[in-house]
């Protein structure tokens, strides 16, 4: 799935980048979206490989700190840039005339800035939270890479303050963005039910029905893991727990450049 991901995403971007067609904030969003899918499968497709064939390795504690945050981070700005392009699917569907005003290239830009701001922003307390404490149960961490719970589940202190931060974000975030996914695919729907014939609203609902499918891949993998990890840590196995969390983040990088692919193309 790391080949997979490296390759299709490293194609899309070059894609976008030579065709000069391309060039419109439907795809600069598109580019956004699979730079984002190189940086997360990079940030722990190489230790999840260097485990599997050279056995458990010792990463010293500034790197899983460092990993810890890229990792969160980088989730965080792919929740929000499957936002802004559902904000671009319902504008382009609801105001086509007022598009090109609308959603300027310059205005693409300032979103995807506020979107990585505001993943460091939200992101930064997991390191710090951690890195206030200096002693530990074990030093081995039960995981494929350096989640936050992962890494809390073996500090010796007080950790609710952790535990409270990891349950509530990933809550609010994901909760936000996709509630706003869901208000803008409402506006879609209603836009594509005024349109005159069946057929036109039929391809007009066809253009993010690649969209969808992205959703669908990165919420649903997430949302099952997170709950599994959250409600079912008893009972499921924690071979699956590992399972379902590197799906989760490997899946998505992988499937997308085919999805988008065939748009393109």
């Amino acid at each position: 799935m790391y080949l997979l991901a490296l390759l299709g995403n490293g194609a899309l971007l070059a894609v976008v980048q030579i065709d000069t067609t391309l060039h419109q904030p439907m795809f600069l969003l598109l580019a956004i979206l699979a730079a984002t899918d190189l940086g997360l499968a990079t940030s722990i497709a190489p230790g999840l490989l260097a485990v599997l064939w050279l056995g458990p390795w010792l990463v010293p504690y500034a790197a899983c700190l460092v990993q810890m945050f890229f990792v969160h981070a980088l989730t965080a700005m792919e929740s929000g840039v499957l936002l802004a392009m559902a904000c671009d699917h319902a504008v382009a569907g609801g105001r086509p005339l007022h598009y090109p005003i609308l959603v300027a290239k310059a205005r693409v830009g300032y979103v995807s800035l506020a979107l990585a701001l505001k993943a460091v922003a939200i992101v930064v307390p997991f390191p710090l939270l951690v890195a206030r404490f200096g002693h530990f149960r074990d030093k081995t961490i039960g995981h494929a890479y350096c989640a936050h719970m992962a890494v809390v589940e073996l500090v010796v202190g007080n950790t609710q303050a952790n535990n409270l931060y990891g349950l509530t974000l990933p809550l609010a975030v994901s909760g936000l963005d996709i509630l706003g996914i869901t208000g803008s695919y409402g506006l879609i729907a209603h836009a594509v039910l005024q349109l005159p014939t069946q057929e036109v609203g039929s391809r007009a609902f066809g253009t993010c029905s690649s969209h969808i499918c992205v959703i669908l891949a990165f919420y649903v993998p997430g949302l099952f893991s997170y709950l599994t990890h959250r409600f079912c840590q008893h009972t499921v196995p924690k071979p699956v727990h590992i399972l379902l969390s590197n799906i989760y983040l490997l899946l998505p990088p992988a499937l997308n450049p085919l999805i988008y692919g065939v748009r393109i193309k």
